[in-house]
């Protein structure tokens, strides 16, 4: 948007940020269908963990795909897309009977469907409506509606099962992520007429070039993987390890809904401190953070206290890696490709997230404790903030000498 429709571009933000809030609640609410299903179905833990990596890998490897298609064609077209895949899903997890539909619906259609209605796709829309002083800050304020989302459909989810049972609550979901294709009605048009996008004439295979002999660029990607690993592994794994404390259900639901809101804060946090202090430093501190949290939590005593402390030092960490890695990415090469560019980065992120879910059910089953997992995150964060640390906050050399 220009500036002289200040209006459209708020209620196009707007609209983003709703988008991203409904996409991401259901999605991060999994992990409280665990054992209810389990219980009902019959199945193991490593049939549920592999779902939701599949899950996390399907939404990998659709990002920079739909994130391409939105660049060429138009976010709205992408988001009407992504609603559909994402009601299926739920819908086909509802009524899984065998753990292959399980893996089919809850795990590559939810997966697909994020792809194409969360951060990759609708935060490269808000790059192309903010300026660039501003940019950080605005994924700042997506990745908090993102967070919100978290901290909503926590006590909604529960709830549900409570009151309905969880196949019913998954197709209620699903009935609410009819809501997506009307909140896509802003977002219409595509990167091409993005001003400034930095790649006037740029092909793809030009800009995918660029991006893989760009060291800075491969140093985020490397780091990238290990935000999905820690996040997607509390997310599917942290209510029964609760549970495995001895602690009452209803502190899993609390320490949800503690990480998406005080997520909010950290994202705003991170969007703030990346307009104004270096993000690649942002981005090794958060990391060490992170390390520095889960050992902490993993060497006291269980208790009630320590998963309240635990759930909102990790929410302010949770998701504030994104506002400055994606700015990052469009320092380097401009918005032309952000949903391309910035989709592969977060493939890495879905990598992580699929190694993270998928060990935390296996690593259970054959030991009986989800502490070997805890212990690799805390070393894949230290490997983290060492890869951040040498990135140069600059574009690359091709729009520094059109600057």
């Amino acid at each position: 948007m220009t500036a002289q429709r200040p209006l459209s571009a708020v209620i196009a933000v707007t609209c983003a940020c709703l988008v991203i809030l409904l996409s991401f609640g259901p999605r991060s609410a999994m992990g409280f269908f665990q054992l209810p299903m389990l219980q009902d179905q019959g199945w193991d833990r490593t049939t549920f963990g592999l779902a939701m990596a599949i899950q996390n890998l399907s939404w990998g490897v659709g990002q920079p795909i739909f994130g391409l298609i939105a660049d060429k064609y138009g976010t709205a077209r992408v988001l009407l897309l992504g609603a559909a895949l994402y009601i299926a899903g739920l819908i086909m997890m509802a009524l899984a009977p065998t753990p292959i539909w399980l893996h089919a619906g809850g795990g590559v259609l939810i997966g697909l469907g994020v792809a194409a209605c969360s951060f990759g796709v609708v935060l490269a829309a808000i790059a192309r409506l903010t300026p660039p002083e501003q940019r950080t800050l605005a994924f700042g304020l997506g990745t908090a509606a993102g967070s919100a989302g978290m901290f909503i459909f926590a006590p909604i989810s529960q709830g549900l099962i409570n009151a309905v049972g969880w196949s019913d609550s998954l197709l209620a979901l699903a009935a609410l992520m009819l809501l997506i294709p009307l909140l896509a009605a802003p977002l219409r048009g595509h990167a091409g007429h993005a001003a400034g996008s930095g790649a006037v004439d740029q092909s793809i295979s030009d800009a995918l070039r660029e991006a893989l002999t760009t060291r800075d660029y491969l140093l985020l990607t490397a780091g990238f993987f290990v935000c999905g690993f820690q996040v997607a592994f509390i997310t599917a794994h942290f209510p029964a390890y609760i549970g495995d404390l001895g602690l009452d259900a209803q502190w899993a639901v609390i320490a949800i809904a503690l990480i998406g809101l005080f997520n909010i804060l950290g994202s705003l946090a991170a969007g703030w401190l990346g307009s104004h202090y270096p993000k690649p430093m942002l981005l090794a501190w958060i990391y060490l953070a992170r390390s520095a949290t889960v050992s902490v939590f993993i060497l006291l005593p269980a208790s009630p206290t320590g998963v309240v402390l635990f759930s909102i030092v990790m929410g302010l960490l949770w998701l504030s890696t994104v506002p400055p890695t994606n700015s990052l990415v469009a320092v380097f090469f401009g918005t032309r490709y952000l949903g391309m560019l910035g989709g592969i980065v977060f493939f890495s992120h879905q990598i992580g997230s699929f190694l993270g879910v998928w060990l935390g059910g296996v690593l259970y089953d054959a030991i009986g404790s989800y502490d070997s997992v805890w212990w690799l995150g805390v070393a894949l964060g230290i490997f983290a903030a060492i890869v951040h640390w040498p990135i140069a906050e600059k574009p690359v050399p091709r729009l520094a000498g059109a600057t």
